[in-house]
């Protein structure tokens, strides 16, 4: 199949636009996908964007460091590894549950207590 000169130049231009923007390196945040140079995950932006509600401006609003390029990049990579990065997030969200059934809330145990100063 024969693309368009145009097509396939926007294709090279969004692939290096995301790689600019996300970087994928064993030992920092699990090997995870994350913006570039931060320890802000792709997982992150998704969790931020589509199931807190907050809008990109909001996102780059609480983590100034990063830019709206960055966002739409790790949102751009969430839809071309959907499978991959939703499994990410119930992964994390299932771990969380496993080390809070282990690991008693210390407040809550005071709270229980009668302890709280």
């Amino acid at each position: 199949m024969n693309i368009p000169i145009i097509e396939q130049q926007t294709k090279i231009v969004s692939s290096t636009s995301i790689t600019q923007h996300i970087e994928i390196t064993p030992g920092v945040c699990g090997g995870k996908p994350r913006i570039a140079g931060h320890r802000i995950r792709v997982q992150d932006i998704v969790v931020w964007h589509e199931m807190m509600g907050l809008s990109v401006d909001e996102i780059v609003y609480h983590y100034p460091s990063i830019t709206l390029a960055d966002v739409y990049a790790a949102l751009s990579y969430y839809y071309d590894h959907l499978v991959e990065i939703r499994q990410n997030i119930r992964d994390s969200e299932t771990f969380a549950q496993e080390l809070a059934a282990k690991i008693p809330s210390i407040l809550q145990r005071k709270l229980k207590q009668g302890n709280v100063k």
